[in-house]
């Protein structure tokens, strides 16, 4: 519980005495202090609640996103293994198709990484000397 609370509480059960007593004794400065003290004490409970209120919600907010978070690592784990059982399991059932897979895949990021860069590309010109 935040201390505001605590002395907004306090605070406005005082204002509240002090307001009673100059009700009583008929003194007017007296109530009217009472009573300013009594709504600051409101006030200051207020601040208090509303601290309780987003330091409650930032602690809720945290765990659910530490358990979210260890939900997806957990789930991404669990798709890693199957992935990797998967393809496992296929090697052994289907080494030459896992084999030429491979080679293909091989093949294919050898071009991609030995082409010449595109400024150097040489572009088919024949449609500029047409007319």
């Amino acid at each position: 519980m935040d201390e505001k609370r605590l002395e907004g509480a306090a605070n406005s059960v005082a204002g509240k005495a002090e307001a009673a007593y100059g009700r009583l004794t008929g003194d007017a400065a007296a109530q009217a202090k009472g009573g300013a003290r009594e709504a600051a004490g409101a006030v200051q409970r207020i601040y208090g609640q509303a601290r309780d209120a987003v330091a409650d919600a930032a602690d809720n907010l945290g765990d659910t996103a530490s358990d979210l978070a260890s939900q997806a690592a957990e789930t991404a784990g669990q798709y890693y293994r199957q992935g990797n059982r998967a393809i496992a399991s296929t090697i052994r059932h289907q080494p030459l198709g896992a084999l030429l897979a491979a080679g293909a895949a091989g093949f294919a990021l050898a071009l991609l990484i030995n082409r010449p860069p595109a400024w150097r590309r040489q572009r088919w010109s024949g449609l500029r000397d047409w007319r």
